[in-house]
């Protein structure tokens, strides 16, 4: 038998005040032309959260896609035998602007490498940098985020879940954690980013 604790990281509150911080600081670092990509699924919500914050400070709508990485990944044959693969919209050329990559959680660096990988089919930006909300450690590769809502110290056997109002229905960030009946942890369900 086996049981799950969960703990509450970010209330909607701290995750709209996080998202407003991370929207500053990409102003503030990025003074020319720039465009937001939420990486499917939890990126896409939190890029136009993020979006929503950077038009209250600059009065201007910065453009917004979205990437699907699912053929990019190289544990694509470990997350299912047959991927759903879900439309990229990028309606607009990223050559010569700025690139934010926007991801929920920042975990092994695998997701953000496909995702560069993927971007770079629609062409050569200026500049490619991450957002991410929870920065959760644990990397396998080196990538570090520019823009991090919260640093978590995490164990190999927990999972870090965004909860996004426009997918879940509430805006949240849940730390959860496996435990077996004799009290150790026991493998948890991580996927791998």
């Amino acid at each position: 038998m086996s049981g799950k604790k969960e703990r509450i990281l970010m209330n909607a509150k701290a995750m709209d005040h996080a998202l407003a911080q991370m929207a500053q600081k990409i102003v503030s670092d990025c003074k020319d032309n720039f465009a937001l990509i939420g990486i499917r699924s939890r990126g896409v919500p939190l890029s136009k959260m993020i979006a929503a914050h950077i038009q209250k400070i600059t009065k201007k709508k910065p453009k917004v896609g979205i990437l699907d990485i699912n053929l990019y990944r190289d544990d694509l044959s470990e997350v299912s035998s047959q991927p759903i693969l879900q439309k990229t919209e990028i309606d607009f050329r990223i050559e010569k602007i700025g690139i934010i990559l926007v991801d929920d959680v920042l975990y092994t660096g695998r997701t953000v490498r496909a995702a560069m990988d993927a971007l770079l089919d629609f062409g050569r930006p200026k500049y490619i940098k991450l957002a991410a909300l929870i920065d959760r450690g644990w990397r396998e590769l080196p990538v570090e985020g520019n823009y991090v809502g919260k640093k978590v110290k995490t164990t190999a056997d927990q999972v870090v879940k965004v909860l996004c109002k426009e997918t879940d229905g509430k805006n949240e960030v849940v730390l959860k954690s496996h435990f077996s009946a004799k009290g150790g942890s026991a493998s948890g369900g991580n996927q791998r980013k």
